[in-house]
């Protein structure tokens, strides 16, 4: 999601400098847009005034930011460093305590809109952080963003990311046992979706992945991996609110099963496959009624 992102930065008229650790990516990116590569965060940070970070979660996040080579390693004080990975409040607080130590400004600003939302500039950024702080960067994530929301202190932004993926889960969820249901009961699917999208039950997974659900195509999208990595950290935040989230959970070991299948790479509505499976014949020593 990163390469669109920077690209609509360049396209705004930011002078951009992209880093990755396979520099290839880098170099393909740079390619296709103006800007330039650094060889490592460091050096991408040096001189600038603002920072963007998204990568794959907290570990990733304190390569990138905290190494030897990281992002803090070469951002002046003055400056401001947006985190847009999907991770732990815990890791927000983390970095913006060390941020802050060395006069650089902190955002947790994670996303949603997925792969399609970035290329097309309309992701929700949910920011976490001081209001002067957020204020200041606004314009710039306007570049790629539909809507920004500061939503509290540091922190705030990841768990309203949690927020948002049990509300994805349960939306999967919902979409894949609902159209399972249609399939078994001899429906034609696609007359479904027409009827159901059209009302109370609609929701953006049943509009924008129920027709490829049904066709069994899911080499695209949000994958399984990332899924479960974000629900993970939705039940550990859970367990220390000690509060009971059993959507969650579900969908958790649901994701955990297509990992297992080998799915892990695939779009996270390829739960439909083990609902459509679970459909077993009556065992052979039950009486099935007509």
């Amino acid at each position: 999601m990163g390469a669109p992102m920077a690209g609509h930065l360049a396209a705004a008229g930011h002078e951009v400098t992209v880093a990755n650790r396979t520099a290839a990516k880098a170099e393909a990116w740079v390619a296709h847009h103006p800007g330039r590569v650094a060889p490592t965060p460091a050096a991408a940070a040096s001189g600038a005034d603002l920072v963007l970070t998204c990568v794959g979660g907290d570990d990733d996040v304190r390569a990138v930011v905290l190494g030897p080579e990281g992002v803090l390693a070469g951002l002046a004080p003055g400056a401001v460093l947006v985190d847009h990975t999907t991770a732990s409040a815990d890791l927000a607080r983390e970095l913006a305590g060390v941020a802050g130590r060395a006069g650089v400004g902190f955002v947790d600003a994670p996303v949603s809109g997925g792969q399609a939302g970035a290329e097309a500039g309309r992701l929700s950024v949910m920011c976490g952080g001081d209001g002067a702080t957020v204020a200041a960067v606004r314009r710039v994530l306007d570049a790629y963003a539909a809507t920004v929301t500061h939503l509290g202190p540091v922190g705030s932004g990841q768990l309203t990311k949690m927020v948002n993926q049990i509300l994805c889960a349960a939306a999967i969820a919902g979409a894949a046992e609902a159209l399972a249901f249609a399939e078994a009961s001899g429906l034609d699917g696609e007359q479904v979706l027409a009827a159901v999208t059209g009302g109370a039950a609609t929701s953006w997974y049943l509009e924008n992945r129920g027709a490829t659900m049904l066709r069994d195509q899911f080499d695209f999208g949000f994958a399984v991996d990332w899924m479960r990595k974000d629900l993970r950290i939705c039940l550990d935040a859970a367990a220390r609110l000690r509060l009971p989230v059993p959507v969650t959970e579900q969908a958790e070991r649901d994701y955990a099963a297509a990992q297992a299948r080998g799915e892990g790479r695939l779009d996270a509505s390829v739960v439909i496959r083990q609902r459509r499976e679970a459909r077993r014949s009556p065992a052979p020593d039950t009486e099935e009624i007509p």
